[in-house]
């Protein structure tokens, strides 16, 4: 009777100093973790940067699928801010076009200004982005010449595109830093290639992307599709720069069509004080200023439209 019972208790004890050895293994490292996105969210990837703000709200945001959405976008664009950071600055912007609508022109304002403020954020990231993008198709043939210059003097492709990533420039200089992370870290040249075409969709980058991967797998030398390449990229190049200043007219239009209207609101509301909250008072005054608003929108899109040219 005395040695299973002393044998129950060895047990007990023994699962007890395991279960406590494996909580506390746990808890120090999900601390270790958080420490380590803290240091991270302050000096950012390279151990380098400013002091973060809101790092609370940041540390929070994290854990929600919006948080993970904005960090994602944010590290698109290559703004140095946190998803905390651009959540407060958005809800600021929010609250301060609220009220400056509702005591400008009428409380009904108040709510169309914060809708507006929550697109321009989101527009802002995707201008951002856009623009990340765009400098980055102007180092493309930069970033082929140094390339084929690599492999013409034997270097391997990965020893090519970690030099690329020293002597290029931000953004083409950071996002092949990140490449040659992931392949110092055992990751294929195909998979850090394939994630950095789509991180950064562009026809210029899905070709570069192409012909390193094809004459990765084959083996063959690359030297010679790479610099007929680079003639190609800058002849792109300058197409490209010809477009946009052909419609620069027309995407200045598009902006202007809306700052029209809400001039002439704020021009109405001025020369006749009360006049927006009075019409806005009444329920056919707020659908014909939905309306309005509804018809400078599309006005807005299809302007967009006609300035967007895919080269």
């Amino acid at each position: 009777m005395n040695n299973p019972a002393m044998l129950a208790i060895g047990s007990t004890l023994l699962c007890g100093a395991f279960g406590v050895a494996g909580l506390h293994t746990y808890v120090s490292g999900k601390a270790a973790r958080a420490a380590l996105v803290d240091r991270l969210a302050i000096t950012g990837p390279n151990g380098v940067g400013r002091q973060r703000r809101f790092t609370g709200v940041d540390r929070r945001l994290r854990r929600t699928a919006l948080g993970k959405r904005i960090h994602l976008r944010l590290s698109a664009t290559g703004l140095d801010l946190t998803a905390g950071e651009f959540f407060v600055y958005v809800v600021v912007g929010v609250a301060a076009l609220w009220l400056i609508a509702s005591s400008v022109l009428a409380p009904f304002f108040g709510p169309v200004a914060g809708l507006v403020a929550l697109w321009g954020a989101s527009a802002f990231l995707n201008w951002q982005r856009q623009k990340r993008i765009e400098a980055f198709i102007n180092q493309l043939p930069d970033l082929s010449r140094i390339l084929a210059n690599a492999t013409a003097a034997g270097l391997a492709l990965r020893t090519a595109l970690s030099m690329a990533a020293e002597e290029l420039e931000a953004p083409a200089g950071e996002e092949l830093a990140g490449v040659a992370n992931q392949l110092a870290v055992g990751r294929s040249i195909d998979d850090a290639l394939g994630e950095l075409a789509e991180r950064l969709p562009s026809r210029e980058l899905v070709v570069l992307v192409t012909t390193l991967v094809l004459s990765n797998r084959a083996g063959g030398t690359v030297v010679g599709s790479l610099r007929n390449l680079t003639e190609t990229l800058e002849e792109r190049k300058e197409t490209r720069r010809e477009v946009r200043t052909m419609l620069s007219e027309v995407n200045a239009t598009a902006y202007t069509i809306p700052l029209l209207g809400l001039g002439a609101m704020i021009m109405l509301n001025s020369v006749t004080p009360g006049s927006m909250a009075r019409m806005t008072s009444n329920p056919v005054g707020q659908i014909i200023v939905i309306v309005a608003i509804g018809l400078y929108a599309l006005g807005f899109v299809v302007m967009r439209r006609l300035g967007k040219i895919d080269v």
